[in-house]
Order: structure tokens, then C-alpha cells, then sequence
């Protein structure tokens, strides 16, 4: 399998995460999306580091692995604050920022 086929894998990931963060309301559901979008930055990475035969990609790759770990667990708490002061997730009701 030749590097052509990853990369449109990793296209195809992200074109699917990009269509869950603009037509999902659900705040849940965007969060979905955008780790969709960070995994096909992730198979681009390694994909483009085994190719090349070093091991940086892989290593970064593993690194934003780690980071969006963190980033779930904070967004999904943010996402259960919201939830007990607002009672929705839905992304168009939340104005907590309003006056």
C-alpha cells in the first residue's frame, strides 16, 4: 500500500470529522468531530514518517496523542459544567459569556 492510499485516508477522516463539527448542534458531537480531524493529522503524520523511514513522526504522532487525551477530558468536564447550570449541550443556547 502505497503513501497515495494513507493519504486519502486521512483526507477522507477529516473531510467526515469537518462535516460532524459544522452540522452538529450537540456539543458532544463536535468534540467528536474535531478528534476525528486531529486522528487524520495523526495518520498523516506517521504515514509520512514511515515513508520517509525516521521515527520523529511516530514520536510526534504519539505526542498529540497524548495532548488530545487532555484535551477530551477538559472539553467533556467543560461540557458537564454547562450541562448543570444550562440543562442543554445543544452549541446555539450556549451564551454563558452574555450579558
Amino acid at each position: 500500500m502505497g503513501l497515495q492510499a494513507y493519504l486519502l485516508l486521512a483526507a477522507a477522516v477529516f473531510a467526515i470529522g469537518l462535516f460532524g463539527v459544522l452540522t452538529r448542534r450537540n456539543a458532544v458531537g463536535i468534540l467528536l468531530g474535531i478528534e476525528l480531524m486531529l486522528n487524520a493529522v495523526n495518520i498523516n503524520l506517521v504515514a509520512f514518517s514511515r515513508f520517509n523511514g525516521d521515527l520523529a513522526g511516530m514520536v510526534f504522532a504519539l505526542f498529540t496523542i497524548a495532548i488530545t487525551v487532555a484535551e477530551v477530558a477538559v472539553g467533556l468536564a467543560i461540557v458537564i459544567v454547562i450541562f448543570r447550570v444550562r440543562k442543554t449541550v445543544e452549541a446555539d443556547r450556549l451564551d454563558l459569556l452574555k450579558g
